[in-house]
């Protein structure tokens, strides 16, 4: 049996873990637009699946109440409008649009706020349609649903497929490299 505590195991096997996904990371998106095109994706999915809970608990009463400006109800499609405005704008400068020696960082922040403001904004893509509030109702929910959903899942699978299927791969390898190793353990503790 192995002398360290748990604890620092676990916190060298995790260690090492964000090693190699930091190395696959960089393997597979060298090209920052492929990289950009993927966070985006990936922020789409999150802040979708996010907006959906924040609004099924605020329907529930369990979370603060819907924002109220000067007695209008501000829907979320008006923050998600913001953000493409303020994305677009600072594209439009070459903030993050790797057109000019621009940071890294600020490319990703860039590719994730557009994910995000494209999630809120077509999230009530239903207001848009009927020009009334039907959220709640069937057409407001069914159709958008699965068309954001399935949208999400193929550009997220189409931009970071080749990264994914790595971290598949490298989880695959992990455990079953953990699981020859409490295989062998058991069997020498078993033997003796």
């Amino acid at each position: 049996m192995d002398p360290r505590p748990a604890r620092a195991r676990w916190t060298r096997h995790g260690t090492a873990a964000r090693r190699r996904l930091g190395s696959l990371y960089q393997r597979y998106f060298r090209e920052t637009r492929r990289e950009r095109l993927f966070l985006a994706s990936l922020s789409f999915f999150i802040t979708f699946a996010v907006t959906r809970l924040i609004t099924h608990a605020i329907r529930r009463g369990e979370l603060f109440g819907e924002v109220w400006i000067h007695g209008q109800h501000v829907h979320h499609l008006v923050w998600g409008i913001l953000l493409l405005l303020a994305v677009g704008y600072g594209w439009l400068i070459q903030v993050g649009s790797g057109h000019v020696q621009t940071s890294r960082i600020a490319s990703r922040v860039m590719a994730a706020l557009y994910g995000a403001g494209a999630a809120l904004t077509l999230d009530e893509f239903a207001l848009w349609l009927n020009l009334k509030d039907v959220y709640w109702e069937r057409e407001g929910r069914v159709s958008v649903d699965v068309v954001l959903l399935f949208g999400a899942l193929v550009s997220a699978g189409l931009w970071g497929g080749p990264f994914l299927r790595a971290v598949v791969r490298e989880t695959a390898r992990v455990v079953r490299f953990t699981w020859r190793t409490t295989q062998r353990r058991w069997r020498k503790g078993r033997l003796h």
